[in-house]
């Protein structure tokens, strides 16, 4: 015996539901038009004249998202060319954002019109099964060059065999600046050395990585909220690590010998700089360089050298557990970084900056790097901090989320899906047939 609800409830309900329908389908609509935004705002880069690590870190800080909620965005945005149909779905109201996001990310190309007709009543773990089902079914694609066919030998069976490889032919390391000053390195060793330098690289990845880890569960005990987490450790960094840690080892086996110090000279009327035997800086590489790094200055006037500074400008080992027990995390507004965070002098130490407290920040290494290229501009005193960008626009941590000046889009109620199990052995979906 089934008991019917009392007409009061039902009424509740369907005034709840119908509700609910009309903000759903108005909040697909503006998700839409959000979309829209994020298109233009990659596809003339203007994200990157704000200070953002990136557009998905753009979209989390400026939008209030979570980094996920970000992510799904900006995977949208950039496959909205290619899913006119799903786009315009969404535009209705009919298909939500969590539906487009799986399209978006997943369906091959060429199948637009199909899954924007199946969003319309498959749910979004029935999408993630269709499109699975799909993407496995679309024939190999294959590749478009022809193997070689095999060169006819001219030697016989009975001339005379390759001399052997030299093994120290196999052992070759060179390193140089190109014309953009970048600096470039090309190692070939035997397989038994080689497995050995990439050991050696990949335990200072895993160790870089832990320590990412570390500080991310440290910042989350603090009750420190990461807009954007730091960048996830790569191959490049842990190479920066391991020569660091090769540069130490030598300056404690060898402490007067100069090839564990960064040379750098430094025309004292011109400030041009250039590395020891290497290429010019730019002003803002130099003023980076200075800031917080191992190194000797040589000034020179005329091409004469007329002193040296101090071997190093990094922050002693006390000042900087103040530092970081004051800042906590990268201070540019919206980044939140807590890993390999540098201090930086807010007035330079080449315009008589000292290195105490109140002229020091922590900022992370990618806004360091954008400061000194002048994209974006750090003013003190570090209890005042500022931050502006190229435009002269003051940075600042909170969302652009406010109150709506004008209506909201029109668009029907969202009608939800049926939820009823779907027969995946009757679904055939369309096969994409690449050109020959």
């Amino acid at each position: 015996m089934v008991m019917s609800e009392a007409p009061e409830v039902q009424a509740a309900l369907e005034e709840i539901e119908s509700t609910a329908a009309e903000l759903c389908g108005q909040r697909n609509a503006i998700t839409a038009q959000l979309v829209e935004l994020v298109v233009r705002l990659d596809t003339d880069d203007l994200w990157q004249s704000t200070g953002a690590r990136s557009l998905e870190h753009w979209v989390a800080w400026k939008c209030g998202m979570s980094n996920q909620h970000a992510k799904d965005l900006v995977a949208t945005a950039q496959r909205a060319a290619a899913l006119p149909e799903t786009m315009a779905g969404m535009a209705e109201g009919v298909i939500s954002e969590d539906q487009v996001a799986v399209i978006a990310r997943k369906a091959p190309d060429g199948m637009d019109h199909h899954f924007a007709d199946l969003a319309r009543s498959a749910s979004v773990s029935q999408l993630r099964t269709a499109l699975r089902i799909a993407r496995q079914a679309q024939p190999p694609v294959p590749d478009p060059t022809p193997a070689p066919d095999p060169e006819p030998s001219t030697e016989d069976e009975t001339s005379t065999p390759a001399p052997p490889v030299d093994p120290e032919g196999e052992r070759q390391v060179s390193a140089w600046f190109d014309e953009f000053g970048t600096w470039n390195a090309r190692v070939q060793l035997p397989a038994e050395e080689g497995a050995y330098a990439d050991q050696a690289l990949r335990a200072h990845k895993d160790a870089l990585v832990q320590e990412w880890k570390d500080a991310r569960k440290a910042a989350k005990a603090a009750g420190i909220e990461e807009i954007s987490p730091p960048p996830f450790p790569t191959l490049a960094d842990a190479y920066l690590r391991l020569c660091e840690r090769g540069l130490d080892v030598a300056a404690r086996e060898r402490p007067h010998c100069d090839r564990t110090t960064v040379i750098l000279h430094l025309d004292v009327e011109s400030r041009a700089a250039d590395l020891h035997l290497g290429p010019a800086l730019t002003e803002a590489e130099r003023r980076y360089l200075c800031c917080d790094a191992t190194f000797e200055t040589w000034f020179e006037r005329d091409g004469e050298v007329i002193g040296a500074a101090r071997v190093t400008r990094k922050i002693p080992r006390r000042l900087r557990r103040a530092l970081e027990r004051r800042d906590r995390c990268c201070r540019v507004p919206g980044c939140g970084a807590t890993v390999g965070l540098h201090a930086h002098h807010l007035i330079h130490w080449e315009d008589g900056g000292p290195t105490e407290l109140w002229n020091l920040a922590l900022i992370c290494p990618f806004h360091h790097r954008l400061h000194h290229r002048g994209i974006i501009t750090i003013r003190g005193p570090a209890a005042e901090l500022t931050v502006i960008d190229r435009r002269d626009r003051l940075l600042s941590g909170g969302s652009l989320a406010r109150p709506p000046s004008g209506p909201f889009p029109e668009a029907p109620p969202y009608r939800h899906v049926d939820g009823e199990r779907a027969q995946w052995k009757w679904y055939d979906p369309p096969k994409v047939r690449t050109p020959n």
